[in-house]
Protein backbone atom coordinates (compact mmCIF):
# COMPACT_ATOMS: atom_id res chain seq x y z
CA UNK A 1 0.00 0.00 0.00
CA UNK A 2 2.82 2.41 0.87
CA UNK A 3 6.35 2.87 -0.33
CA UNK A 4 9.13 2.71 2.21
CA UNK A 5 9.94 6.23 3.36
CA UNK A 6 13.33 7.40 4.63
CA UNK A 7 13.80 8.95 8.04
CA UNK A 8 13.16 12.67 8.05
CA UNK A 9 16.36 14.64 7.77
CA UNK A 10 17.23 16.85 10.68
CA UNK A 11 19.71 17.59 13.43
CA UNK A 12 18.33 14.99 15.88
CA UNK A 13 19.62 11.43 15.71
CA UNK A 14 16.01 10.37 16.37
CA UNK A 15 12.72 11.90 17.50
CA UNK A 16 13.31 10.24 20.87
CA UNK A 17 16.18 12.67 21.41
CA UNK A 18 13.65 15.50 21.75
CA UNK A 19 11.59 13.45 24.22
CA UNK A 20 14.69 12.58 26.24
CA UNK A 21 15.45 16.28 26.41
CA UNK A 22 11.94 16.95 27.73
CA UNK A 23 12.58 14.51 30.57
CA UNK A 24 15.79 16.34 31.42
CA UNK A 25 13.93 19.64 31.41
CA UNK A 26 10.95 18.26 33.32
CA UNK A 27 12.29 15.39 35.48
CA UNK A 28 9.78 13.07 37.09
CA UNK A 29 8.71 14.82 40.28
CA UNK A 30 9.02 13.22 43.70
CA UNK A 31 6.07 15.33 44.87
CA UNK A 32 2.83 16.30 43.09
CA UNK A 33 3.52 18.48 40.07
CA UNK A 34 2.95 22.24 40.25
CA UNK A 35 2.42 23.96 36.87
CA UNK A 36 4.50 26.93 38.02
CA UNK A 37 7.13 26.02 40.61
CA UNK A 38 7.95 29.09 42.72
CA UNK A 39 11.16 27.44 43.94
CA UNK A 40 12.59 26.90 40.45
CA UNK A 41 15.73 29.00 40.12
CA UNK A 42 17.05 30.67 37.00
CA UNK A 43 20.37 28.94 37.66
CA UNK A 44 18.72 25.52 37.21
CA UNK A 45 17.58 26.44 33.73
CA UNK A 46 21.01 27.83 32.85
CA UNK A 47 22.49 24.49 33.92
CA UNK A 48 20.02 22.65 31.68
CA UNK A 49 21.04 24.78 28.70
CA UNK A 50 24.74 24.26 29.42
CA UNK A 51 24.28 20.48 29.30
CA UNK A 52 21.96 20.22 26.31
CA UNK A 53 23.18 18.36 23.22
CA UNK A 54 24.20 20.54 20.25
CA UNK A 55 21.76 18.60 18.06
CA UNK A 56 18.85 19.51 20.36
CA UNK A 57 19.89 23.15 20.39
CA UNK A 58 20.02 23.16 16.58
CA UNK A 59 16.62 21.47 16.44
CA UNK A 60 15.09 24.29 18.49
CA UNK A 61 16.84 26.93 16.38
CA UNK A 62 15.24 25.51 13.24
CA UNK A 63 11.86 25.10 14.90
CA UNK A 64 11.73 28.61 16.31
CA UNK A 65 13.03 30.20 13.11
CA UNK A 66 10.62 28.51 10.72
CA UNK A 67 7.38 27.95 12.67
CA UNK A 68 5.61 31.08 11.41
CA UNK A 69 1.93 31.88 11.04
CA UNK A 70 2.21 31.55 7.27
CA UNK A 71 4.04 28.23 7.56
CA UNK A 72 1.23 26.88 9.74
CA UNK A 73 -1.37 27.94 7.18
CA UNK A 74 0.64 26.28 4.43
CA UNK A 75 0.86 22.99 6.31
CA UNK A 76 -2.80 23.01 7.25
CA UNK A 77 -3.67 23.42 3.58
CA UNK A 78 -1.21 20.71 2.58
CA UNK A 79 -2.22 18.03 5.09
CA UNK A 80 -5.69 18.71 6.48
CA UNK A 81 -7.53 17.67 3.36
CA UNK A 82 -6.74 14.21 4.78
CA UNK A 83 -6.37 12.68 1.34
CA UNK A 84 -3.05 10.87 1.73
CA UNK A 85 -4.28 7.51 2.98
CA UNK A 86 -7.16 5.47 4.34
CA UNK A 87 -5.93 3.45 7.31
CA UNK A 88 -7.27 1.87 10.44
CA UNK A 89 -5.71 2.81 13.77
CA UNK A 90 -3.74 -0.42 14.19
CA UNK A 91 -2.65 -0.23 10.56
CA UNK A 92 -1.36 3.30 11.18
CA UNK A 93 0.59 2.06 14.20
CA UNK A 94 2.24 -0.58 12.04
CA UNK A 95 2.94 2.01 9.36
CA UNK A 96 4.64 4.21 11.95
CA UNK A 97 7.06 1.35 12.62
CA UNK A 98 8.81 2.34 9.39
CA UNK A 99 10.14 5.29 11.38
CA UNK A 100 13.42 3.68 12.35
CA UNK A 101 15.41 5.10 15.24
CA UNK A 102 19.04 5.44 14.11
CA UNK A 103 20.51 6.43 17.47
CA UNK A 104 20.80 2.90 18.88
CA UNK A 105 19.01 0.18 16.89
CA UNK A 106 19.92 -2.47 19.48
CA UNK A 107 18.12 -0.85 22.41
CA UNK A 108 15.39 1.37 20.96
CA UNK A 109 12.04 -0.34 20.67
CA UNK A 110 9.73 -0.13 17.64
CA UNK A 111 7.32 2.79 17.73
CA UNK A 112 4.32 0.52 18.28
CA UNK A 113 5.88 -0.80 21.49
CA UNK A 114 6.44 2.70 22.82
CA UNK A 115 2.76 3.46 22.17
CA UNK A 116 1.71 0.33 24.04
CA UNK A 117 3.97 1.18 26.98
CA UNK A 118 2.12 4.47 27.39
CA UNK A 119 -1.36 3.00 27.00
CA UNK A 120 -0.65 0.06 29.30
CA UNK A 121 0.53 2.39 32.08
CA UNK A 122 -2.76 4.29 31.76
CA UNK A 123 -4.73 1.04 31.71
CA UNK A 124 -3.01 -0.23 34.88
CA UNK A 125 -4.18 2.90 36.67
CA UNK A 126 -7.80 2.06 35.90
CA UNK A 127 -8.54 5.11 33.76
CA UNK A 128 -11.37 5.22 31.14
CA UNK A 129 -10.91 3.34 27.89
CA UNK A 130 -10.87 6.59 25.87
CA UNK A 131 -7.94 7.75 28.05
CA UNK A 132 -6.15 4.46 27.33
CA UNK A 133 -6.87 4.90 23.62
CA UNK A 134 -5.50 8.46 23.66
CA UNK A 135 -2.27 7.07 25.10
CA UNK A 136 -2.14 4.46 22.37
CA UNK A 137 -2.51 6.92 19.49
CA UNK A 138 -1.03 10.17 20.84
CA UNK A 139 2.14 9.94 18.73
CA UNK A 140 0.60 8.62 15.50
CA UNK A 141 0.96 12.08 13.99
CA UNK A 142 4.67 11.35 13.71
CA UNK A 143 3.85 9.58 10.45
CA UNK A 144 4.42 13.08 9.04
CA UNK A 145 8.10 12.14 9.11
CA UNK A 146 7.33 9.32 6.69
CA UNK A 147 5.89 11.91 4.32
CA UNK A 148 9.22 13.76 4.27
CA UNK A 149 8.43 16.46 6.81
CA UNK A 150 11.48 17.80 8.68
CA UNK A 151 11.86 16.95 12.35
CA UNK A 152 11.22 20.53 13.49
CA UNK A 153 7.80 20.42 11.78
CA UNK A 154 6.80 17.15 13.47
CA UNK A 155 7.96 17.27 17.09
CA UNK A 156 8.98 19.99 19.54
CA UNK A 157 7.17 22.07 22.13
CA UNK A 158 4.09 23.60 20.52
CA UNK A 159 2.91 27.19 20.99
CA UNK A 160 0.41 29.68 19.55
CA UNK A 161 1.34 31.62 16.42
CA UNK A 162 -0.07 34.99 15.45
CA UNK A 163 0.83 36.53 18.81
CA UNK A 164 4.02 37.25 20.79
CA UNK A 165 6.15 34.21 21.55
CA UNK A 166 6.13 33.60 25.29
CA UNK A 167 9.49 33.93 27.01
CA UNK A 168 8.68 30.66 28.80
CA UNK A 169 9.31 28.73 25.55
CA UNK A 170 12.63 26.93 25.70
CA UNK A 171 15.35 28.72 23.68
CA UNK A 172 13.15 31.76 23.29
CA UNK A 173 16.10 33.72 21.89
CA UNK A 174 15.89 31.80 18.62
CA UNK A 175 12.59 33.51 17.83
CA UNK A 176 14.60 36.62 16.96
CA UNK A 177 15.16 35.04 13.54
CA UNK A 178 11.47 34.22 13.08
CA UNK A 179 9.85 36.68 10.61
CA UNK A 180 6.74 36.87 12.78
CA UNK A 181 8.80 38.67 15.43
CA UNK A 182 8.90 41.64 13.03
CA UNK A 183 5.17 41.72 12.26
CA UNK A 184 3.52 44.54 14.17
CA UNK A 185 0.09 42.91 14.16
CA UNK A 186 1.55 39.85 15.92
CA UNK A 187 3.39 41.89 18.54
CA UNK A 188 0.36 43.45 20.18
CA UNK A 189 -0.20 41.90 23.65
CA UNK A 190 -2.55 39.23 22.26
CA UNK A 191 -1.53 39.49 18.61
CA UNK A 192 -4.47 38.82 16.29
CA UNK A 193 -6.57 37.30 19.08
CA UNK A 194 -8.86 38.58 21.83
CA UNK A 195 -8.82 37.80 25.53
CA UNK A 196 -10.66 34.57 26.33
CA UNK A 197 -11.05 33.64 22.65
CA UNK A 198 -10.42 29.96 23.39
CA UNK A 199 -7.69 27.76 21.95
CA UNK A 200 -10.04 26.30 19.36
CA UNK A 201 -9.81 29.74 17.69
CA UNK A 202 -6.03 30.01 18.06
CA UNK A 203 -3.53 28.66 15.51
CA UNK A 204 -0.83 26.47 17.02
CA UNK A 205 2.62 25.70 15.65
CA UNK A 206 2.49 22.77 13.25
CA UNK A 207 3.39 19.24 14.25
CA UNK A 208 2.24 15.75 15.15
CA UNK A 209 -0.14 16.96 17.90
CA UNK A 210 -2.29 19.08 15.60
CA UNK A 211 -2.23 16.48 12.85
CA UNK A 212 -3.40 13.54 14.98
CA UNK A 213 -6.09 15.75 16.52
CA UNK A 214 -7.42 16.69 13.10
CA UNK A 215 -7.42 13.04 12.00
CA UNK A 216 -9.32 11.82 15.07
CA UNK A 217 -11.49 14.80 16.08
CA UNK A 218 -14.77 13.23 14.94
CA UNK A 219 -14.36 10.08 17.00
CA UNK A 220 -13.16 10.75 20.57
CA UNK A 221 -14.52 12.69 23.58
CA UNK A 222 -13.19 16.17 24.26
CA UNK A 223 -10.76 15.27 27.07
CA UNK A 224 -9.01 12.76 24.80
CA UNK A 225 -8.88 15.27 21.96
CA UNK A 226 -7.29 17.89 24.21
CA UNK A 227 -4.66 15.35 25.25
CA UNK A 228 -3.85 14.66 21.61
CA UNK A 229 -3.86 18.27 20.48
CA UNK A 230 -1.95 19.87 23.34
CA UNK A 231 0.26 17.20 24.91
CA UNK A 232 3.38 18.97 23.56
CA UNK A 233 2.15 22.45 24.52
CA UNK A 234 4.53 22.77 27.47
CA UNK A 235 4.32 26.59 27.53
CA UNK A 236 0.67 26.25 28.61
CA UNK A 237 0.35 23.04 30.60
CA UNK A 238 3.75 23.23 32.31
CA UNK A 239 4.69 26.91 32.34
CA UNK A 240 1.28 28.56 32.68
CA UNK A 241 1.72 30.89 29.69
CA UNK A 242 -0.98 32.20 27.33
CA UNK A 243 -3.67 32.11 30.03
CA UNK A 244 -5.27 35.23 28.50
CA UNK A 245 -6.24 33.19 25.43
CA UNK A 246 -7.97 30.39 27.32
CA UNK A 247 -11.71 30.08 27.78
CA UNK A 248 -13.56 28.14 30.47
CA UNK A 249 -13.57 24.93 28.43
CA UNK A 250 -9.80 25.13 27.92
CA UNK A 251 -9.21 25.56 31.64
CA UNK A 252 -11.40 22.55 32.39
CA UNK A 253 -9.90 20.34 29.68
CA UNK A 254 -6.28 21.18 30.49
CA UNK A 255 -6.67 19.28 33.74
CA UNK A 256 -6.84 16.17 31.54
CA UNK A 257 -3.79 17.29 29.53
CA UNK A 258 -1.83 17.68 32.77
CA UNK A 259 -3.01 14.26 33.97
CA UNK A 260 -1.83 12.73 30.69
CA UNK A 261 1.62 14.33 30.78
CA UNK A 262 3.20 11.89 33.23
CA UNK A 263 2.24 8.97 30.99
CA UNK A 264 3.60 10.76 27.94
CA UNK A 265 6.98 11.48 29.52
CA UNK A 266 7.73 8.76 32.03
CA UNK A 267 6.48 5.40 30.71
CA UNK A 268 9.16 4.40 28.19
CA UNK A 269 11.37 1.51 29.28
CA UNK A 270 13.30 -1.45 27.89
CA UNK A 271 10.56 -3.86 29.03
CA UNK A 272 8.84 -5.01 25.85
CA UNK A 273 5.05 -5.33 25.74
CA UNK A 274 3.60 -8.54 24.31
CA UNK A 275 1.91 -7.21 21.17
CA UNK A 276 0.20 -10.49 20.27
CA UNK A 277 -1.40 -10.82 23.71
CA UNK A 278 -2.43 -7.16 23.95
CA UNK A 279 -3.75 -6.68 20.44
CA UNK A 280 -7.27 -8.16 20.95
CA UNK A 281 -7.99 -5.77 23.83
CA UNK A 282 -6.84 -2.77 21.82
CA UNK A 283 -8.65 -3.85 18.68
CA UNK A 284 -11.82 -3.97 20.78
CA UNK A 285 -11.54 -0.43 22.15
CA UNK A 286 -10.37 0.90 18.79
CA UNK A 287 -13.51 -0.60 17.25
CA UNK A 288 -15.65 1.02 19.95
CA UNK A 289 -14.56 4.52 18.89
CA UNK A 290 -13.29 4.27 15.30
CA UNK A 291 -14.53 2.82 12.01
CA UNK A 292 -12.37 0.25 10.21
CA UNK A 293 -10.66 2.95 8.13
CA UNK A 294 -10.22 6.68 8.66
CA UNK A 295 -8.75 9.42 6.48
CA UNK A 296 -5.14 10.53 6.98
Amino acid sequence: MFDEAPNAAGPLESLDEWEDDLKRRYPQPEKPFQPIDPTKKEEEFRNYKAEVRPSVREFYRLNHTHQTFDFVQQKRKEFLSLDRAQMGIWEAMEYLNQLVDDSDPDTNLPQIEHLLQTSEAIRRDGLPDWFVLAGLIHDLGKILCLWNEPQWAVVGDTFPVGCPFSNTIVYHEFFEANPDSQRADFQKPLGIYQEGIGLDNVFMSWGHDEYVYQVTKNYLPDPALYMLRYHSCYPIHREGAYTELLDDKDREMFQWVKAFNKYDLYTKSHERPDITTLRPYYEEIIGKYFPAKIAW
